[in-house]
């Protein structure tokens, strides 16, 4: 993988987007390699690079070399608030206002399974690891 952070004479921005050609460049050739599964990772960061860095064009490059790999993409940003579903967010704001997890389950009329996966799932797209970074994540 290349890491562009931090080179001298380069922009943050810049580095991201070259940082995201080459994950590109390496799904692509996963896939033609006959290895659509694996293409799928690097193509996600790559198209989550390009979002961030607001390279439209770039992503929608992305999203067809992801589609052709058999990813179905809901949402353009993989990290970050923006990546979550709106029942990840739900979830993730009651557990942020101190709700637990079984709270949350009967205020939602879910199980508490749901909540947990919901949950998890936030974190991980947050790249947090607890609920009292939740608020400040969201």
């Amino acid at each position: 993988m290349l890491f562009l952070d931090g080179i001298p004479g380069s922009s943050g921005r810049a580095a991201k987007l070259e940082r995201a050609r080459a994950l590109c460049a390496q799904g692509a050739a996963l896939f033609c390699g006959g290895d659509p599964v694996a293409a799928r990772e690097p193509l996600r960061e790559a198209l989550d690079l390009a979002h961030r860095c607001g390279a439209a064009a770039f992503e929608d490059e992305i999203l067809a070399e992801l589609r052709a790999a058999g990813a179905r993409p809901r949402r353009r940003a993989t990290t970050g608030a923006g990546a979550l579903t709106d029942s990840e967010r739900r979830v993730a704001e009651l557990a942020a206002t101190g709700l637990q997890n079984k709270q949350i389950a009967g205020e939602l009329v879910v199980t508490l399974d749901t909540v947990e996966f919901h949950l998890r799932n936030a974190y991980r797209k947050l790249g947090i690891g607890s609920r009292t970074r939740l608020a400040a994540a969201l």
